[in-house]
């Protein structure tokens, strides 16, 4: 029932692509690779990549609350840490890959309503991200100038979709 109930979210609010941010030194990498892979696959073959988005403290936090197995993505382009990571500067030079909609589809993806590796975030299936997350902000012509929608859209932005281990590149529209 959860993957219809995320069908129908991608009808209603006419959901084209979901997001992933790299730095453009990184997409020979996974070119190479084949696609993204999760941070625990990448240490597991030994991988390194050139420029990673996350630093020593949050691939930590990753790995302490299991969200190192997982590809992260976002609904919209935006997210917060981005900005985190270019004010660190671990990503100089931003890029945006579209990955295929069709990939949230898949029974074993999961989504956080907040940063994923803040403690105490749920870890939620398709029919509760379908009730979690904010995606009439995201998706939705609304008013920016009222600080309530600019909250909403703050908050929503930080959403993130979970998908394990891997995101093959044949799932990337602009690789």
């Amino acid at each position: 029932m959860g993957v219809v109930a995320m069908q129908a979210m991608i009808q209603k609010y006419c959901i084209e692509c979901v997001w992933h941010f790299t730095d453009k030194s990184n997409i020979e990498s996974i070119k190479r690779l084949g696609g993204l892979f999760s941070f625990s696959e990448l240490e597991k073959n030994g991988t390194l990549i050139p420029s990673p988005g996350g630093n020593v403290w949050s691939h930590d936090a990753d790995k302490s609350q299991g969200m190192d197995k997982f590809v992260h993505l976002c609904f919209c382009r935006a997210h917060p840490m981005l900005f985190i990571a270019q004010e660190d500067g671990r990503i100089t030079d931003p890029v945006w890959l579209q990955v295929d909609k069709d990939t949230i589809l898949d029974p074993n993806v999961r989504f956080t309503p907040d940063v994923s590796n803040k403690v105490g975030v749920p870890i939620l299936d398709h029919e509760a991200a379908k009730e979690q997350i904010d995606f009439e902000v995201i998706y939705k012509y609304t008013d920016w100038s009222d600080p309530e929608i600019q909250q909403r859209r703050q908050t929503a932005e930080k959403s993130e979709i979970l998908v394990p281990q891997f995101v093959p590149i044949d799932k990337i529209r602009n690789i």
